[in-house]
């Protein structure tokens, strides 16, 4: 997609539960930045995609080929929170869409925005960019029933093809597969390390459970620094290396040695075990910045940093592939249906993904308007209740999106909109 290009036609699924009103509200921000931000010279032409429960009540299929061909067609699109039946029903639409798309890098970035309530002491302290693999491990999708046929047969084969006898009930146990490759890993720790050296981050973290899982978490890790030591010799260095130095040279040549990497703007790898990694979160957030790790690590990752910084509510994200370009920017929550159709949502969570996909297709001067006008709001306590202490003092979702726009005009009179 050309970042010249006058018009963009971007595909857009509303969501189900709350979907409906954050949309609403997101796209006539969105809408309105562009019109500003470009003196009404660039426009989008939003185009609609059935996907969802909506979609499956309509149609008898909650994600239609049609849609998926629309998203692959036309490669940036956006969506809302999609349901996903628990214990049954169809499988999830969210992790359809990311491996029918092969959207392997899930892209969450988590920093804290002044105003927002918290309940850690330095919520400040974390500004991190999460990158999670999308497309494997146990999220693969491939799991048996307990007593079907297929567990059974998966079962008797471990136990006496392989000889494994660590399956403590075997006739009563339903099975799943955890699949980590090569390929994927390294697909995915390369974007990470390609993202830090293009936004000049100073490190890369993978996190993985590689003492207990040796082959699948330990292979995700190995791989992460071969990757590093493959593609990116020039621009990374390890811990290692400083050991290596500090016993060569000695403390004062290893600690000028980080110093001078980091004036270089060389990237460090380093790893950590997912749940010391949950400790540094709370700990030591500084010492981390960019977080390549497996799709389960990373799903409860994404949430937990979320939450330190305000919430899921307030929490950007995106599927991308960065090979083919393809990319779905979403809000990062569930559908919430039990607040639907009461204008209490928070958008932001889909708003701050907007301005992530204008990123994307380089109309930062409209992404900027965004942010700004967003934090402004944050700071100002202009927001829905769930970002409040004083949760009488919350817009409704309508009435935050009525002032959001507001405020865009405020900064375009002001001089603060940057134009192109």
């Amino acid at each position: 997609m050309s970042e010249d290009a006058k018009t963009l036609k971007i595909p857009f699924i509303e969501g189900d539960g709350i979907g409906p009103e954050i949309w609403s509200v997101t796209k006539s921000i969105i809408d309105t930045a562009v019109k500003i931000a470009y003196d009404n010279d660039r426009s989008i032409s939003w185009i609609n995609v059935p996907a969802g429960n909506s979609s499956f009540i309509e149609s008898g299929d909650p994600l239609p080929k049609s849609s998926l061909d629309t998203l692959k067609k036309y490669k940036v699109s956006i969506k809302g929170p999609l349901t996903t039946p628990v214990g049954g029903g169809f499988r999830s639409i969210n992790v359809q869409i990311r491996q029918k798309l092969d959207l392997y890098a899930c892209v969450r970035p988590m920093k804290y925005a002044e105003g927002v309530a918290s309940p850690i002491k330095n919520p400040a302290d974390i500004d991190m960019v999460i990158f999670r693999e999308n497309t494997e491990d146990l999220y693969a999708g491939i799991e048996f029933d307990v007593n079907s046929p297929e567990a059974k047969s998966l079962i008797d084969t471990i136990e006496n093809t392989f000889k494994q006898t660590n399956i403590r009930f075997p006739n009563s146990s339903a099975i799943g597969i955890k699949l980590i490759s090569q390929e994927g890993s390294e697909r995915l720790v390369k974007s990470a390390i390609q993202y830090a050296v293009e936004n000049k981050l100073p490190s890369v973290t993978i996190v993985h459970k590689g003492n207990i899982m040796k082959f699948t978490e330990g292979g995700f890790k190995n791989w992460g620094y071969e990757t590093a030591k493959t593609f990116f010799p020039e621009v990374t260095y390890t811990w290692a290396d400083f050991n290596e130095v500090k016993k060569l040279k000695g403390e004062a040549a290893a600690k000028e040695f980080l110093q001078n990497n980091a004036a270089k703007g060389k990237v460090l790898m380093q790893d950590r075990i997912a749940d010391a990694f949950f400790q540094d979160i709370l700990l030591h957030p500084k010492n981390h910045s960019v977080i390549a790790a497996t799709n389960l690590n990373g799903d409860y990752i994404s949430d937990s940093v979320a939450g330190c910084i305000g919430g899921i509510g307030i929490s950007p994200g995106a599927n991308i592939n960065y090979e083919t370009g393809c990319a779905v920017f979403e809000a990062t929550h569930g559908s919430a249906p039990d607040i639907a159709g009461k204008d209490i949502a928070n958008p932001l969570s889909l708003i701050f993904s907007g301005v992530m996909m204008l990123r994307y297709v380089n109309w930062n001067e409209a992404a900027d308007l965004i942010e700004n006008v967003a934090l402004n709001l944050i700071l100002k306590g202009k927001v829905t209740a769930d970002l409040l202490e004083d949760k009488s003092k919350g817009l409704a979702c309508s009435e935050f999106g009525n002032t959001f726009v507001k405020e865009m005009n405020s900064f375009q009179l002001s001089g603060l909109a940057t134009k192109n």
